[in-house]
């Protein structure tokens, strides 16, 4: 055991300029986990209360983090570190993981893919204003790319805006911003600590908030009237959309940058497209083709645009 000093060997060597194609790919894959996790949430949640589905996300997930990070990297964060993870568990975990769940309740899986392209944008200003990412033209234009692309693939004009569902789009867009600014402040730190580290302790803090919310709703769950498939569904979205999909980001974002990585978010309405054309037998046309064709066009142009860190 040892604490965090001013120069770790088990901090990996500083990432390349040019972004590794190993860094697509995991964001493709983390992107696919994502993607089907608005589905599966919004079937679990037939069976289970919100604040009991993210009681037992956090608490099954954050001990597997934990594990993890302490059998590759055997690193205590230093003193001077602990506030901001302790802020990236309450962006990252307790405010995104919350505020996602409640805002599905209330709106739909249609809403929430519609919306979810704001993340790009919201952390594309967040990293330039705070000085931690220089934004090239080239970047912006390939951000807004992929976002038309995301948006021509969920169709606004599907977009519901009754009282309800307004509560939960609002809930949603905070849950972007949220993510948004997680996978930003995460750069500076990744620089002094390693990344299963940085995520572990961030769940550990911020998980610890999402379980105390949910005690009360897993005490009074009746276990014994919930279904096999639901059972099924909180497994998945524990090990794919939670373990692998935030120790994977948190890894692109020291390989990478935070506007790449948050870029790939608006692959979420192509994911579900490509579910719904394999699975329930609908069409893939010229529409969901041209925005595929932005969105790749968009993710090119972020990860060939230079983004030279200011920490």
């Amino acid at each position: 055991m040892r604490a965090n000093g001013p120069v770790s060997p088990s901090i990996p060597p500083p990432a390349p300029p040019a972004t590794e194609l190993r860094v697509h790919l995991t964001l493709l894959l983390v992107q696919t986990a994502f993607g089907g996790f608005h589905v599966v949430a919004k079937a679990v949640l037939a069976h289970l209360p919100p604040l009991a589905l993210a009681g037992l996300r956090v608490g099954l997930a954050t001990p597997l983090l934990v594990l993890l990070a302490w059998r590759h990297d055997r690193v205590l964060p230093g003193r001077r570190d602990l506030p901001l993870l302790v802020l990236l568990g309450g962006l990252g975990v307790f405010a995104n993981q919350i505020l996602f769940i409640n805002g599905l309740r209330f709106t739909t899986a249609i809403n929430a893919s519609i919306l979810m392209p704001s993340l790009p944008v919201f952390a594309a200003a967040a990293a330039a204003l705070l000085g931690i990412e220089r934004l090239a033209p080239r970047r912006v234009l390939g951000i807004l790319l992929s976002v038309g692309g995301a948006l021509l693939l969920a169709n606004p004009l599907r977009f519901a805006a009754d009282r309800p569902m307004a509560i939960g789009n609002l809930m949603i867009l905070g849950n972007c911003l949220c993510y948004a600014l997680f996978l930003v402040l995460q750069r500076p730190l990744l620089q002094r600590l390693p990344w299963r580290t940085v995520i572990a302790w961030s769940f550990v803090f911020g998980g610890g908030g999402v379980l105390l919310l949910g005690v009360p709703s897993l005490v009074s769950l009746d276990v014994a009237q919930v279904p096999a498939s639901a059972w099924w569904g909180l497994a998945y979205i524990v090990l794919l959309p939670t373990v692998f999909g935030y120790a994977a980001s948190t890894w692109a974002v020291r390989r990478s940058s935070p506007a790449l990585v948050a870029a790939y978010t608006t692959l979420q309405p192509l994911v579900a497209a490509v579910l719904a054309a394999a699975f329930l037998g609908e069409r893939f046309g010229w529409v969901e083709g041209a925005g595929f064709a932005a969105i790749a066009a968009g993710l090119w142009l972020v990860s060939a645009a230079p983004s030279p860190s200011r920490t």
